[in-house]
């Protein structure tokens, strides 16, 4: 088989990554149990900061000293981040 390019697997098709890496949950349990304060990113741009308390499949509970608490949807949420200058 001859090489084009230098590269044995020129013009084969690759494997396209996986849609999940069902790594979600583990990251939000760990969140969870050490009541790390977060920041998410709504998908209106607001921001919520406080901790989570509760998830499933489609949401998550956000407690808050500020507020009230949040049930939100996750296919609102862009992305959740550690909140370094709390807690």
């Amino acid at each position: 088989m001859p090489f084009q390019n230098g590269n044995p697997s020129f013009g084969k098709k690759r494997t396209p990554p996986p849609d999940e890496t069902f790594e979600e949950a583990a990251y939000l349990k760990a969140l969870g149990e050490k009541q790390k304060v977060v920041s998410l990113k709504l998908a209106d741009g607001e921001i919520v900061r406080g901790w989570i308390e509760y998830y499933d499949k489609n949401m998550v509970r956000v407690t808050r000293e500020d507020g009230p608490n949040l049930f939100i949807f996750k296919h609102e949420i862009m992305y959740i981040a550690d909140d370094a200058k709390k807690k």
